[in-house]
């Protein structure tokens, strides 16, 4: 099951959230049909947006990401709810690049550096609390960082992957994201910095070992202790319902020109692929309804 986990450390000097998302990022791919770079780029982006939307407080807040920096792949979406349930899509999802020399896939090679990863937060207000920072890497983990820093002022540190098997299918995913509170200890982050450093491959860990192992990593040497699990997943609140909504905000000359057509018209979801039809009858209807 994909979840969530948070623990403190350092007597609460230290916040940690570790996220297991196999089985959404292979959902992902699914819906999306992504090449295994692809995957890698929307997979870290899932995981990142569920970390953030999962610790949002306000009830029925969301939190969407969005990465563009230039490169092949397009933009990269994803939103999550305060549930940190995600879902998200990639732009030109069969974009593959070869591997990079380390054996790695390519995703800052995809994503491109010259652009910005954008955060937007919703939580009920008139506006959206939105916040931007130029891509450092285009790898996500490292954006998100300096995004934390830049626009939030928290020092963290993050890591982000996706492990594709041969089949294509997603093998293990996941992350991390440390954070330290105001007034910690200079010794704690040279802590951190060395354990991030001599930890195994974070997807390695994942498939092998678990979430307890990545704690045990990242936090060696420290006493922490868990303090909440939630599960996440992929799910996509679309709806008939919601699609007749957003048909009736359209201007009157635009609906009477699919009426006029005399065909059925097809609404299908970006984040999920579900297809809605309505014929001209349905769309005459809803037009008579707004009125």
């Amino acid at each position: 099951m994909d979840k969530i986990i948070r623990a403190t450390a350092a007597e609460g000097s230290i916040k940690m959230a570790v996220i297991t998302a196999r089985d959404t990022v292979e959902r992902a791919r699914e819906i999306h049909g992504c090449s295994p770079t692809a995957s890698a780029a929307l997979g870290r982006t899932l995981c990142a947006a569920s970390l953030l939307g999962e610790s949002m407080k306000e009830e029925n807040a969301s939190l969407t990401i969005r990465i563009n920096g230039g490169g092949p792949i397009g933009s990269v979406v994803a939103v999550s709810d305060c549930e940190g349930y995600v879902r998200g899509y990639v732009e030109n999802p069969g974009v593959h690049l070869p591997l990079r020399a380390d054996g790695k896939l390519n995703v800052g090679g995809a994503i491109g550096r010259d652009g910005t990863l954008t955060v937007s937060r919703d939580i009920g207000l008139k506006e959206p609390y939105i916040g931007s920072t130029a891509l450092v890497s285009g790898e996500i983990a490292e954006d998100l960082t300096a995004y934390l820093l830049s626009s939030e002022q928290v020092p963290s540190a993050c890591a982000l992957g996706v492990l594709v098997d041969t089949d294509r299918s997603i093998k293990a995913a996941g992350g991390f994201l440390v954070q330290l509170m105001p007034g910690a200890d200079e010794k704690l982050i040279d802590q951190l910095e060395e354990n991030i450093f001599l930890m195994d491959q974070l997807t390695t860990v994942l498939d092998e070992d678990g979430t307890d192992a990545v704690f045990a990593q990242v936090l060696k040497g420290m006493e922490y202790h868990i303090v909440a699990e939630a599960p996440v997943g992929y799910r996509c609140p679309c709806s008939r319902d919601r699609v007749e909504e957003a048909l009736a905000t359209l201007e009157e000359s635009d609906l009477n020109e699919m009426i006029d057509s005399g065909e059925t018209i097809r609404v299908s979801c970006e984040f999920c692929g579900t297809d809605y039809a309505f014929s001209p009858e349905e769309l005459l209807a809803l037009r008579q309804k707004e009125k």
